[in-house]
């Protein structure tokens, strides 16, 4: 297999088609089937993706919840305005942070949100750049973050978000991610029941998405490129449901591709172990996969280690062929965007 360039996964989006709001019924999105033996693409409606799955399907969820990880404030002695975004959680009041402007926050800095209600101080300052900020409030933690964070949306996303709750899959559960797994975004209760009802067995695994997963890939060979570390778990209850679909030639179907990650970090031989660990996995065209049998995912950043992962399991040629149908076709794309089916 020859070397894989970075540039191997670029395509030419427009702008224009870069989703800024989620649309009023989160399955009202399009769906671009492609079936990765043959490279044949149709397309559909989000609504419609009952039809493609059946009886005895294990549909893989991630259920982590994002935070409202953004928090705006000042320095408490010049009063300059300061961004903190919460990347992870250290000790019970101690986050590793990204802090904007950093030139403003160095060791000892103390900072200050919502008029004194939530105050912080730099503690450390990481090689990565990164800081160790602690915080000091009243209260409860949740709440507090609650009523002065602001859900930390891409970069590319440059319209201000109305609802909170459209940033959120219906089903999080597990607090922790600084950004949606947002293939999810398309389902309802309502559709997952029906999916329930129609014998697709619906697995709950965890991983906290990273601010990483919206970082390029800056090196030419894809394979000096360092992954970003992301917290995941998985109860003994999912591990042994995927487990009984794949001894059975059931379908593991995942949501996303965190959904797959996590999966794919926790197999070893075929068989998904339970537990809980931090990832680094990057997965590449010439990647074997030991669990995911089909995938559900939005439509991703060029030369993105999304779009990497995605053309290991389709084929790179396949896939952006696929993408360049959806561009064609004037799909919406990245987070609040459309959705494609790879089965």
């Amino acid at each position: 297999m020859k070397e894989l360039k970075t540039g191997d996964f670029n395509f030419i989006l427009p702008e224009e088609l870069i989703a800024q709001d989620p649309l009023e019924d989160r399955t009202s999105s399009r769906l671009l089937l492609l079936d990765k033996e043959t490279g044949c693409v149709s397309h559909r409606s989000f609504r419609q993706l009952p039809e493609f799955l059946r009886r005895g399907d294990c549909l893989v969820l991630n259920d982590t919840k994002v935070i409202p990880a953004r928090l705006l404030g000042e320095r408490e002695d010049t009063h300059s305005a300061v961004e903190v975004l919460l990347l992870k959680r250290r000790e019970s009041d101690l986050w590793e942070t990204l802090v904007k402007p950093g030139k403003r926050c160095r060791w000892g800095a103390r900072l200050t949100f919502g008029e004194g209600r939530l105050k912080a101080e730099v503690e450390e300052v990481l090689e990565s750049g990164n800081r160790l900020v602690r915080f000091s409030y009243s209260g409860i933690w949740e709440e507090v973050l609650d009523s002065l964070g602001e859900m930390p949306l891409p970069p590319y996303i440059t319209h201000k978000l109305q609802d909170k709750n459209r940033y959120q899959t219906v089903y999080a559960r597990q607090e922790g991610s600084a950004a949606a797994p947002t293939a999810g975004l398309h389902f309802t209760k309502e559709m997952l029941e029906e999916l329930s009802d129609m014998g697709v067995d619906l697995v709950y695994v965890t991983l906290h998405v990273g601010l990483g997963t919206f970082r390029p890939v800056k090196t030419e060979n894809i394979l000096e490129h360092h992954m970003h570390s992301e917290y995941y778990e998985i109860t003994v209850e999912a591990a042994e449901k995927i487990n009984r679909a794949k001894r059975e030639n059931r379908r593991v179907i995942c949501v996303g591709t965190t959904g797959c990650r996590t999966v794919e970090s926790a197999a070893r031989d075929g068989v998904v172990y339970p537990g809980c660990d931090y990832t680094e996995i990057f997965i590449y065209p010439g990647y074997r996969f030991q669990v995911t049998d089909g995938l559900i995912t939005n439509f991703h950043l060029p030369e993105s280690t999304l779009i990497m992962l995605v053309s290991a399991l389709a084929g790179r040629e396949q896939v952006l062929a696929a993408y360049e149908e959806a561009v064609r076709e004037r799909y919406r794309f990245y987070s609040f965007g459309d959705d494609l089916l790879i089965i």
